[in-house]
């Protein structure tokens, strides 16, 4: 049987603000967490990043030569309004205005998500972040300001990266601009019921204002259980359900799942949750669902304490699975999990599903002379796609694209520049910046054609 994409699929590719623009003082902008984050010894500080706040259009010409229709970017919050609930930066406003136009002058459509973890550090250090209803209505605020703006020619547009990762203890506080506090499962259980209040405003005033399309996203944590122990088994599922599913079923149907509201009910947690702002997450509904892939764990529910929540097994439980492949980060490889999320998100919302965060870190180096052979990448993504091509031949799967993460070398999200996901180098350390050039992989050239085929290539 032939294996095709539908005609109109996208091909493109993911960045945050922080990873790529730098210039964190200049035109207007207003200082976030990250922009008082210090170097370390495998990290570099954020001020440059890749400088692509001066360079992009270079970068946009490399996503037209590959042949890409989409980029999805994130505005920076701080560059439009400095202070986070204050006066507009009409000159960072400006500058996206610009950013907007340029991509759509290389017909690449801009998907915008709001918020990649970088909290204006005004609101951070005044209310703690997320944990907040001042930031609840200055998110909201924000977000509706940026649809007034550019909703008539931006089409696709995210609210939070990586919802679900609100969700995780190791990382809510963290990326939710939490900077001083006792850190409890409670609090994090209200930063999560914040962040989805905001979620469901701008997706409601979307879609009542504009012709736009948004869908909720998350980090779809694929678990396994780690042997066939029904207790494996239970905490894999049980995991799944919260960490995943609660996100999903509210971005497509408007509905907390019974186990989530018994859980709070049980844990006697009090979240403050108005009935308008319940009456905005009933309302909610996703033109699409979007999710970040990487790689697959399991989990061990010998290592997971009785008292602990679903929120926390896998920071107990995890266990590596001796059947696939490890990358140097302990990131492991695996594209069956890519087409078995690519089938329970559809088979179980019957909504189009559109991955739009997919590759591999690895340390690389440049010899100043000869494209990086990066055979591996290419292994990579090839065994990805065509588990997406399975996906929807054989399985029924509506796929509406694939974005490849920072497919342009970028910061990783700890700030290390040694982890590498692009098939453009760019040249600069963590400590040296260098020249910043712009340099094809190997894996440039095999992209361009995947993408030019639009995905006939991955067939031969």
């Amino acid at each position: 049987m032939a294996m095709k994409l539908r005609d109109d699929f996208y091909w493109g590719n993911s960045v945050s603000s922080m990873q790529t623009e730098g210039a964190w003082n200049e035109g207007g902008k207003g200082k976030s967490v990250y922009d008082i984050r210090e170097a370390g010894e495998n990290t570099s500080d954020w001020t440059v990043a890749t400088d692509s706040y001066h360079r992009y259009q270079e970068d946009f010409d490399y996503m037209q030569d590959l042949g890409m229709n989409m980029y999805r970017f994130q505005i920076s919050w701080s560059r439009v309004n400095p202070m986070g609930d204050g006066q507009w930066n009409e000159e960072g406003i400006a500058f996206y205005d610009q950013f907007i136009d340029d991509l759509i002058a290389r017909g690449i459509e801009p998907m915008v998500c709001l918020y990649h973890f970088d909290m204006p550090l005004h609101l951070a250090e005044k209310f703690n972040g997320f944990i907040s209803k001042e930031v609840v209505n200055a998110f909201i605020r924000y977000g509706k300001e940026m649809v007034d703006r550019f909703g008539h020619k931006v089409k696709h547009w995210l609210t939070f990266n990586e919802q679900n990762i609100f969700s995780m203890p190791e990382e809510s506080f963290r990326v939710a601009g939490y900077l001083t506090g006792k850190k409890t499962i409670e609090e994090l259980y209200q930063i999560q019921r914040n962040t989805m209040v905001c979620h469901a405003s701008i997706a409601n005033y979307i879609h009542t204002r504009t012709d736009a399309n948004i869908s909720g996203m998350l980090a779809y944590q694929e678990v396994y259980p780690a042997t066939s122990h029904p207790e494996d088994v239970r905490l894999a599922r049980e995991f799944d359900e919260f960490m995943n599913h609660h996100y999903l079923e509210m971005y497509s149907k408007g509905k907390r799942l019974d186990s989530y509201v018994k859980f709070i009910e049980n844990q006697k947690f009090d979240l403050a949750i108005t009935e308008e702002e319940l009456e905005e997450i009933t309302q909610l509904r996703s033109d699409y669902l979007t999710f970040s892939y990487y790689s697959s764990t399991t989990i061990d529910h010998t290592k997971v304490p009785d008292d602990a929540v679903p929120n926390e097994y896998l920071q107990y439980g995890k266990k590596d699975n001796p059947y696939i492949d490890t990358t140097e980060w302990n990131w492991q490889i695996d594209p069956d999990g890519f087409r078995d999320i690519l089938n329970k998100m559809y088979q179980r919302y019957d909504l189009p599903i559109f991955p739009i965060e997919n590759g591999i870190g690895v340390i690389e180096e440049w010899d100043g002379q000869n494209p990086i052979a990066d055979d591996y990448r290419i292994d990579y993504h090839k065994k990805h796609l065509l588990a997406l091509l399975k996906a929807v031949n054989l399985d029924g799967v509506d796929v509406l694209g694939y974005l490849g993460w920072g497919l342009i070398d970028i910061l990783s999200s700890q700030g290390d520049m040694r982890k590498r996901y692009g098939v453009v180098y760019v040249n600069r350390e963590n400590h040296d910046l260098k020249d910043l050039k712009r340099v094809p992989k190997k894996s440039y050239d095999w992209l361009k054609e995947v993408i030019h085929t639009n995905g006939d290539e991955l067939l031969k």
